[in-house]
């Protein structure tokens, strides 16, 4: 029987760690930090931080791992698959110069460009008075990106000349040096692509999947790590994935290559699909949180044969469900994402039953973070998976938050 070892802390890593659970392979599952939540049979939680590499490759030596999975991207960024490959180890992700996809927006930005893969228009900027001369040059709305790591809420987007300015001053007082990627504003809808790559070019692309970054209702208020998703998208047609495909995943992957920095893991390919075709927002080198909670359930086969061939260079059997609409909602502290306010009781599993609950933000038993859980139902289609969780929400006692209206977009887009 086998041993696999999650790295990670959140709702993401929780709902990888159960999909491993699934295959008939897997005996154990170890998470590394985990959560106070993940109490299923067969998980074991192993209290080190993603950043100590050197402490997680020994932990997989001693228990003798025989996958490792990196869920979050901190680690990837360090250089965690390069340090366990090293030793031997079995290791799903990308090297740390691959991780450069989504480490750096401008190394994404400068390659986009490179290879002629549409994306907006952009600028990367050092100064406060290069940041400043932009707007002449695209307009309003206008989208900034901080160089680096953001966990998901790294973008800013502008209506006038007046927030620009004042965001402009903030990052310039905290850092001077600071790197920003300043972009036209994209209009369209947005969805995600997830493709598992392999050694030797193989990949199997998951249901497409969209995600709601905005606090409240109707995409209002700031930007946050993600308040729900769904998945498939019943309103993106085969074609129209495909496209999508050809013209912005596989170029970035010969890229990669002809680059010299191959990539293997989980590339996340964030779309907006514009009047001219499919757009790059973004890369991101991992699955998102939370549509990592909607898209892994919907695999049928043995997770960790796929994840294995694919790393022995074979294309692995691709057998995701297609009857039914997977459609998560994040729980989260009050006041998150600015201020969150700890200690609210976290809903338990036999509380949501029978909906799944992925934890992320707990500490016995309650909230110990932002992001605290995802619920999760399926169902013939969006509106019903819909009524579903919130039905079940409804009827919990509880003082986090959630968005009422994630998947509403379902009935609204058409490409």
């Amino acid at each position: 029987m086998k041993k696999v070892l999650i790295v990670g802390s959140g709702a993401r890593e929780h709902a990888l760690a159960q999909t491993f659970l699934k295959s008939p392979q897997v005996d154990q599952v170890i998470v590394a930090p985990g959560n106070d939540g993940m109490t299923d049979t067969d998980l074991k939680i192993v209290p080190i931080p993603v950043t100590d590499l050197i402490a997680l490759r020994q932990l997989a030596l001693d228990q003798q791992i025989d996958l490792t999975f990196v869920g979050s991207e901190a680690p990837l960024t360090l250089g965690i698959v390069d340090e366990f490959e090293q030793a031997g180890l079995a290791v799903f992700g990308p090297s740390q110069a691959a991780s450069q996809l989504e480490g750096s927006k401008s190394f994404a930005k400068d390659l986009l460009t490179k290879y002629n893969i549409p994306t907006a228009r952009s600028k990367t900027v050092h100064s406060l008075d290069a940041a400043t001369a932009l707007p002449a040059k695209f307009g309003f709305p206008l989208v900034a990106k901080l160089d680096g790591l953001a966990l998901g809420k790294g973008v800013s987007i502008f209506a006038n000349e007046q927030q620009y300015q004042d965001y402009l001053k903030d990052i310039f007082t905290k850092d001077p040096q600071a790197t920003l990627v300043i972009e036209e504003f994209l209009k369209g809808v947005e969805f995600s692509i997830f493709s598992l790559v392999g050694k030797d070019g193989k990949v199997v692309h998951t249901p497409l999947a969209q995600d709601h970054k905005r606090r409240f209702d109707h995409d209002l208020g700031p930007n946050t790590g993600g308040m729900g998703a769904y998945s498939p998208l019943t309103w993106v047609s085969p074609a129209q994935k495909q496209m999508a495909i050809d013209q912005l995943v596989t170029p970035i992957l010969a890229a990669m290559q002809s680059e010299n920095t191959p990539f293997v893991g989980v590339l996340y390919t964030g779309v907006m699909w514009t009047t001219t075709g499919p757009k790059v927002i973004e890369y991101n080198v991992r699955f998102g949180d939370p549509e990592a909670q909607v898209v892994l359930p919907q695999y049928q086969g043995d997770f960790y044969t796929l994840i294995m061939d694919l790393l022995d260079g074979k294309v692995g059997q691709s057998d995701w469900q297609q009857k039914a609409i997977y459609l998560g909602v994040v729980l989260v502290a009050p006041g998150y994402p600015n201020a969150p306010q700890t200690g609210a009781l976290v809903p338990t599993v036999v509380q949501v039953a029978p909906l799944t609950i992925n934890y992320a933000g707990v500490k016995d038993g309650r909230a110990a973070g932002g992001r605290i859980a995802t619920v999760v139902a399926h169902a013939q289609t969006t509106s019903l998976a819909q009524a579903e969780v919130y039905r079940k929400l409804s009827v919990i006692d509880t003082a986090l938050d959630y968005r009422h209206d994630i998947g509403y977009q379902a009935d609204l887009n058409h490409l």
